[in-house]
């Protein structure tokens, strides 16, 4: 669990509904069916316009990956390139091959198979960087789908707004109810501007910062691989990779080990 997600959201809607009581309002005052109807489904619709039912598929997914952690650290992976470099030097890289299987991610799989059948450097290269474009456009297509719905949703609460105006302009016979209906047509543009900006754009962000990190690991595996099929030690193997980690987790990895 990505308790940073989770946290962030929690104390971001629960400190909009703390000050509002701190003003003297009551949370019941925010709940209105109308204007949730229009912002979450106006919001909805006009996303799903945009984007094609494939895409849509993957919300699910989406949120899944916004609220975990990533299962391969920088360090981790790492400590397995540097452990398949000592065999691969010890036993060569057919010995790798028993390994394959046990490796959980797809792309470090693919490219051990692809050294392990022999394939020219250059080649696995082009591979792997092509595999690692379309991995990021994904990524890039899957954050814009939720950037969208940050775009819509604060229009979407104005439109609900203005029309809950024209409906308080169109009863203007009893003057005593002005302020409760206008302040009820207000409640459409909270809900838009705060649905943007606590849930659809964070969740957008989490996603960008999510997908580069995960490039970044592909990167680091890449060279790791290269590095394996060239028969390099693997102390140079080790200390090639550790210029893709920050000086706080180069720090960590010579107190610790490579174990992330």
């Amino acid at each position: 669990m990505d308790l940073a997600t989770l946290l962030g959201i929690v104390i971001a809607i629960a400190s909009l509904l703390v000050a509002n009581i701190l003003e003297g309002g009551h949370t019941s005052a925010l709940l209105k069916g109308s204007a949730a109807l229009i912002v979450f489904g106006g919001t909805i619709g006009a996303t799903m316009t945009c984007f094609g039912l494939d895409e849509l598929k993957s919300i699910g997914s989406l949120f899944k990956i916004a609220f975990t952690s990533q299962d391969y650290t920088p360090l981790k992976v790492i400590d397995i390139i540097v452990r398949f470099a000592e065999k691969a030097r010890r036993e060569g890289l057919l010995a790798l091959e028993a390994d394959i299987a046990e490796i959980d991610d797809e792309f470090l799989q693919k490219g051990i198979q692809l050294i392990v059948d022999g394939t020219d450097p250059e080649l696995v290269r082009d591979i792997l960087e092509t595999e690692l474009a379309y991995i990021e456009d994904r990524h890039h297509k899957a954050a814009s789908i939720f950037e969208a719905a940050g775009g819509y949703a604060p229009t979407m609460g104005i439109i609900g707004t203005v029309m809950g105006l024209v409906h308080v302009l169109g009863n203007l016979s009893d003057p005593s109810n002005l302020g409760p209906a206008i302040a009820t047509a207000f409640i459409a543009t909270f809900y838009g501007v705060a649905s943007a900006n606590i849930i659809y754009l964070p969740i957008a962000a989490k996603l960008k910062n999510k997908s580069a990190r995960e490039i970044l690991v592909r990167e680091l595996m890449m060279e790791g691989i290269l590095s394996i099929q060239a028969g390099e030690n693997p102390h140079i193997v080790k200390e090639k990779l550790k210029a893709f980690l920050s000086p706080n987790l180069r720090k960590e990895m010579g107190e610790g080990g490579s174990e992330g």
